[in-house]
């Protein structure tokens, strides 16, 4: 008994891992389910295109794809590009809790969030839609 209280104390005296900070994050690892979110965002990227090059959608600050103006499509061109966001906002969110997963669970999903938004708003097109962190919205220079 004695042996399992030092055993306890022991264990409670290690500190915790640090989680990782956004630029420790390696967002090309190649674990398998980040390869396969990888790969169903890269399928569905081609058809989001001519959504962000009308302007009619764009990349909110939370990194997850938004409405922006909706206003010059018919109805059900609006049902597709919802249809296209409600299947490539979780999909996102399924890259970001995988790599996560790969730096260590829950406490990295933070560091990964930021640095996967980051990494989406570099990659953006010129001339299309983003949101700022106030949640107004502006064309990347």
């Amino acid at each position: 008994m004695k042996y399992i209280l030092i055993l306890l104390f022991a264990c409670l005296a290690v500190p915790a891992a640090a989680a990782p900070t956004a630029s420790e994050i390696n967002l090309d690892i190649g674990t398998p389910p980040v390869m396969v979110a990888k790969h169903t965002l890269a399928q569905r990227s081609s058809r989001l295109v001519r959504f962000y090059e009308a302007g009619v959608i764009g990349l909110g600050n939370d990194g997850m794809i938004k409405i922006h103006d909706g206003s010059r499509l018919t109805l059900t061109q609006r049902q597709i590009a919802e249809k296209l966001i409600d299947q490539e906002n979780p999909e996102r969110n399924s890259l970001i809790y995988a790599i996560a997963e790969a730096h260590g669970g829950k406490e990295a999903q933070p560091a990964v969030r930021a640095a996967q938004i980051k990494r989406w708003q570099d990659q953006f097109h010129s001339g299309w839609w983003m949101e700022d962190a106030q949640g107004n919205w502006y064309r990347k220079p």
